[in-house]
């Protein structure tokens, strides 16, 4: 709607300052004529905003020109609460800044909208935790909060998964992601992108040197690649094999992030038919506990694989303990 248009406008000058006409009609996935008939729209209806040509202009707002948020739709409010149950702010100390903020939009709202938007902090809980997850490790993100927003170059110790002693690197900071509960320092390490969980980074010391991040590159630029990276795991072994139904969800919950392509299910079968995709041999054993509710199929190399691994299970439970706690 046009309505929605013309205060999106405004809340991007406000927040911005002087911004091209082509970056606004880009963000709002509009033609540049249309900015342009918007801002003689906003002038028409009394807001002091003037175009500047140049190399350097843009659009603008009279200095000191500020609006409200009356113009909030009941989604836009309801959408603010719900941001609310997040629970990220949390690990960042902001608990009572986004409490008082939210106070204020709810004062700012038009009346109409008030009792959707505190029901709405009622009727919708939004958990980032897995069912059955390992208990939370301490973290003190506010640490790394604080360093990320220096601009210097930062010296952390970080223990990796499966490592005894953690090791030192210096990093140029992107900022912070937090993904299912778990967050992450985002950072180059000699111009190439690396991924640092919170938990296991032990020490953060912000140096003198400046930060050198690429040239154009954001913290959402980089945390897609890094995910793409972490999501596209090599598949070198295509395994095919059948899944009890009594064990399907349970089996996609586990083991989905190795499918290779969607499983077939007509809702009848006793069995479904899977097709799996390994870097290494021995990564298939992760499909032993599922017992004789899972059965490859193919290859013949990876059923002699998980024949190796079941025999070593009964022979380590054959006889008595070897170590006594």
């Amino acid at each position: 709607m046009k309505s929605d248009r013309l205060l999106s406008i405004l809340l991007l000058l406000q927040t911005r300052g002087r911004v091209p006409a082509h970056e606004l009609a880009t963000r709002l996935e509009v033609s540049v004529r249309t900015i342009y008939r918007d801002v003689e729209a906003l002038s028409a209806s009394g807001v002091p905003v003037y175009t500047e040509r140049g190399r350097h202009g843009g659009i603008a707002l009279v200095p000191g020109y500020r609006t409200d948020v009356t113009g909030l739709t009941a989604d836009e409010s309801r959408a603010l609460f719900i941001l609310a149950a997040q629970g990220a702010h949390a690990a960042l100390g902001l608990d009572e800044a986004l409490g008082s903020a939210l106070r204020k939009v709810m004062a700012a709202l038009p009346e109409p909208h008030r009792p959707a938007a505190e029901l709405t902090s009622r009727r919708i809980l939004v958990e980032s935790s897995r069912w059955m997850g390992p208990p939370p490790r301490e973290v003190d993100v506010s640490a790394l909060q604080d360093a990320v927003f220096t601009d210097r170059r930062l010296r952390i110790r970080y223990r990796h998964s499966g490592a005894g002693k953690p090791r030192t690197y210096t990093v140029d900071p992107y900022g912070l992601v937090s993904k299912a509960g778990v967050w992450y320092l985002i950072a180059d390490r000699r111009a190439v992108p690396r991924l640092f969980r919170a938990d296991r980074t032990q020490s953060v010391v912000v140096t003198d040197a400046p930060v050198e991040r690429r040239p154009g590159i954001e913290l959402a630029d980089v945390w897609a690649v890094l995910k793409r990276q972490v999501e596209k795991r090599p598949g070198g072994i295509a395994v095919t094999a059948r899944v009890h139904r009594s064990r399907y969800d349970l089996f996609l919950r586990m083991c989905g992030n190795s499918l290779i392509e969607h499983p077939r299910d007509d809702g009848d079968s006793e069995w479904i038919t899977v097709r799996l995709g390994y870097g290494v041999l021995g990564a298939a054993r992760m499909l032993l506990p599922f017992a004789e509710h899972l059965e490859v199929l193919e290859p013949p190399e990876v059923r002699a694989e998980l024949a190796r691994g079941a025999a070593e299970v009964v022979s380590l439970y054959a006889g008595t303990p070897r170590a006594r706690p």
